[in-house]
């Protein structure tokens, strides 16, 4: 007959040993799943972000392309020769002003087709130094049959299509350089008339796919609608203009969010998002890489669990209810993280086997709320000024509300609003990359003055700032101090759009005035604009 102490022992160590697989079989399902969910979400947030930023760049060339084409559209009033010359020479004018304020141009031009006059050719502008744009000898078109679609592209494919159109990379005739060119057709009375283009260097758009640079080997590529790969950073300018053109890797055209191939023995997880040019976009990373960090740590908790199984079938008649209880709440911890809460710290007051598991158990719980805190930091900040935007703004003030009970008063607050007057001005006049100085400017003086106050970029030239604890007792002391810090900016600067012009209101939270926080954040834009009236009068 079994002792007591060895039916204890049996019964001990059997329930240990069903805990720790429990809970190690709920922390590694948990940490797969979030890791794997962590990586679709990593992917996908940089698809987006470089979609955004690569459409902004197509979009400002399409939108000065068409600009010019619809001042021709409507300039064109014949196709005799003095009125056809006269009609290029107001066209070029407003090209210039156009592609001025474009970046990333590397020539302009517009064709007048040698069907319909052998003398008024239209122009060709470069800047292929960097140094503004200079006239070009055109190309002559008579020496190209432009029915022929192969050749001349630029100038052939809108003629013959109709429409306007983003071209493949081709190496540009007379310049030998590499570019992209976005054309558009003018036609007047249904006959067509020429061509209106921009051509934009290759490598202003690779070197914004290269800025996308998933984990430590991942990276972007460009394909074209026909599965054609128009960039790519592993493969050499020389392999992308060869007739063998490289298509994309068989799987990578799926309609899926998230993508699942295998290249050159790789596989491989991949994101993807189409352009407003009708490429697409991928983003794509080893599999091995994003399993490397959620293996190693089930590696991890396996080697200490094994050593704790062992530790607890020698040891279970005399520390059963000393790792019963641990264990217990390791398994709990365990379901609670599968279940998604992530704020679950374990008290790790021992350094046996089981406290080892315990802190290797918290060590992988600060990771995950690590990484989850990375991705908010990318859902919740300014790409521009690096500040929060608008939607951690909000967030904000609901914590501050979950500060006090229901029926309770706030804790002492302010809230004061910014808008960076003439913005519009400067980006009209100046360009938006000076807008985007003179936006950061404004914000750097915000972040300077109100240094332990968190600050935030609500709108597109409007901030925000909520002063607590010690500024909230300066506060008049720093708004004065702020008025002082953009006076002396102004005094110094020779550039407009160094000149910071802000107008400010502060609203201070009143319990027997306001009735919630969305009250004091009114008042404070109220107060804001009314600043800014003040100051439109004073010029």
């Amino acid at each position: 007959m079994k002792s007591i102490r060895s039916k204890i022992t049996i019964l001990t160590a059997s329930a240990v040993v069903i805990a720790v697989i429990v809970a190690a079989l709920l922390g590694t399902l948990a940490i797969r799943s979030m890791a794997n969910s962590n990586a679709e979400r990593t992917l996908r947030l940089l698809c987006e972000t470089g979609q955004k930023n690569l459409d902004a760049y197509f979009d400002s060339i399409e939108q000065s392309v068409e600009t010019v084409s619809s001042f021709a559209d409507g300039d064109l009033k014949g196709l005799e020769e003095s009125a056809l010359q006269a009609h290029v020479d107001r066209t070029r004018d407003i090209f210039a002003k156009a592609a001025n304020r474009t970046n990333g141009v590397l020539t302009y031009y517009y064709r007048i087709d040698p069907a319909v006059s052998d003398t008024v050719k239209g122009f060709w502008y470069t800047n292929l130094d960097g140094e503004g744009f200079t006239e070009h000898q055109v190309t002559d078109i008579t020496l190209y049959d432009t029915e022929d679609t192969s050749a001349l592209v630029w100038f052939t494919v809108p003629k013959a299509t109709g429409r306007a159109i983003w071209l493949p990379p081709y190496v540009t005739d007379n310049l030998d350089v590499l570019v992209l060119s976005y054309n558009v057709p003018v036609y007047w009375q249904g006959t067509f008339v020429g061509v209106i283009g921009i051509e934009i260097d290759y490598s202003t758009m690779a070197g914004l796919v290269d800025n996308i640079r998933p984990y430590t080997s991942g990276y972007a590529f460009i394909n074209d609608s026909e599965g054609i790969i128009i960039y790519h950073p592993q493969m050499t300018q020389e392999e992308l203009e060869s007739e063998n053109k490289k298509e994309t890797p068989y799987g990578m055209l799926d309609e899926s969010a998230i993508i699942h191939y295998t290249f050159n023995g790789v596989a491989k997880q991949a994101s993807w998002l189409l352009l407003s040019n009708g490429m697409r976009l991928n983003v794509t990373v080893p599999v091995s890489e994003i399993n490397e960090d959620w293996l190693r740590w089930i590696q991890e908790i396996v080697i200490v669990l094994a050593v704790l199984l062992v530790f607890v079938v020698l040891a279970a008649s005399l520390l059963s209810g000393h790792l019963t209880r641990p264990l217990r709440q390791l398994t709990k911890a365990a379901g609670e993280v599968n279940a998604g809460n992530y704020d679950v710290i374990l008290e790790n007051r021992t350094n046996d086997e089981v406290g080892i598991l315990t802190g290797a158990f918290n060590k992988l719980i600060t990771h995950l709320k690590g990484y989850i805190r990375n991705l908010n930091d990318l859902a919740y900040g300014d790409a521009l000024t690096a500040v929060r935007n608008l939607g951690a703004f909000n967030l904000f003030l609901e914590d501050l509300k979950k500060d006090t009970g229901e029926g309770q008063e706030l804790p002492p607050f302010a809230v004061c609003f910014f808008d960076c007057n003439d913005l519009k001005v400067i980006n009209d006049k100046y360009g938006h990359d000076k807008g985007d100085l003179y936006l950061k400017g404004a914000c750097a003086i915000i972040c300077q003055v109100f240094s332990h106050s968190p600050v935030f970029r609500i709108g597109g030239d409007e901030f925000a700032a909520i002063l607590r604890n010690r500024e909230y007792e300066r506060r008049n002391e720093l708004v004065e101090q702020f008025d002082q810090c953009c006076y002396d900016l102004c005094a110094v600067s020779k550039e407009p759009w160094e000149r910071i012009h802000v107008a400010r209101g502060m609203a201070v939270y009143d319990p027997k005035q306001d009735q919630s926080v969305e009250d004091v954040v009114r008042r404070a834009d109220s107060l804001m604009y009314e600043n800014k009236r003040e100051q439109k009068n004073k010029k």
